[in-house]
């Protein structure tokens, strides 16, 4: 399993007016790209699949942001911010390294999404499409 590495600054849904975004807080800092669960006080956490307590995924943060700010969460649609190199259709997953994804199932089997292909006059991108709640 390797993780997927993510662009902070470039992390951003591909069609916003069709993307399914939720609002909430964030329990701790978060940072754009990383995979998030609601915890018991109904706060954002970062998801990890190596965690019983945090082995759930709701959304993909958008924002970077500090413990008790607002977080806007991608939780179905296009996202870009993120290398990767898998093939398309392949399935991206909540990593065992907390707020991380990875190639593969960690210790849990947590569906972030598939890669997918976005078109434009010259040729395919390779985005994430984060396909809803898992765990």
């Amino acid at each position: 399993m390797a993780n997927i590495t993510r662009t902070k600054a470039k992390v951003a849904p591909v069609y916003p007016a069709l993307a399914e975004i939720h609002n909430g807080k964030a329990a701790a800092a978060i940072e754009a790209g990383q995979p998030v669960y609601i915890d018991s006080n109904g706060k954002y956490a970062l998801a990890d699949a190596n965690d019983a307590a945090a082995d759930q995924f709701r959304g993909l943060a958008l924002e970077t942001v500090g413990a008790g700010a607002p977080l806007s969460v991608l939780v179905r649609g296009h996202v870009f911010g993120f290398t990767l190199s898998g093939a398309y259709d392949s399935i991206a997953y909540v990593s065992n390294d907390v707020g991380e994804l990875a190639d593969a199932a960690g210790g849990t089997t947590l569906e972030v999404g598939k890669v997918v292909a976005v078109h434009n006059s010259k040729d395919a991108t390779k985005v994430l499409y984060v396909t809803g709640f898992s765990g």
